[in-house]
């Protein structure tokens, strides 16, 4: 079988309004691969920002994949969260990014978005706090065909650094 190892850090965020951030992540991947070693989902400590605008999370990846096809190459879905003082959680923005195809170091930035929503839950979040959210995040890059009724905004980017390592792809042939 052919063999995706990835290692590699969530660096951290920039470009969001709120302090206290922290990121959920996940890899998913099509039916022909199978994750031999590491985490596949996971979340970063939080970080509040007292120069500027970047959180730094340096958390690390390190996962191992096996696959007998190239369908389904494995993405990572993020999740920016904030904390406010009393503990509560809220989304920030939500974001994918494909894992890169070629073997080397890659330093990627992962732009996010999230719900708009109606003036209404504006105002309400404004005032109370928290917002809209998806109910099924994950489906954020399965190509839903209800994702085109979605009002968005820009958020913040994530930065990542990824090392990618291929092994045994030349002999389904696929060169790298």
């Amino acid at each position: 079988m052919a063999e995706l190892h990835l290692i590699g850090q969530i660096v951290g965020a920039s470009g969001f309004p709120q302090r206290r951030l922290f990121c959920k992540w996940g890899l998913h991947a099509g039916g022909a691969w199978k994750l031999l070693s590491g985490l596949g989902a996971g979340q970063t400590q939080v970080d509040d920002p007292q120069a500027d605008d970047v959180a730094y999370w340096c958390h690390p990846l390190d996962v191992h994949f096996a696959t007998k096809g190239l369908q389904g190459w494995p993405k990572l879905h993020l999740q920016v969260w904030h904390q406010d003082g009393l503990g509560r959680s809220e989304v920030l923005g939500y974001g994918f990014c494909h894992v890169p195809a070629t073997p080397g170091c890659h330093a990627l930035t992962c732009v996010t978005w999230r719900p708009r929503g109606t003036w209404r839950e504006r105002l309400k979040q404004r005032l109370v706090g928290g917002g809209p959210q998806l109910r099924a995040p994950e489906t954020v890059a399965a190509g839903g065909a209800d994702r085109f009724r979605l009002r968005t905004e820009a958020a913040g980017a994530v930065h990542l650094q990824l090392g990618v390592l291929l092994r045994h792809f030349g002999r389904y042939g696929v060169e790298c």
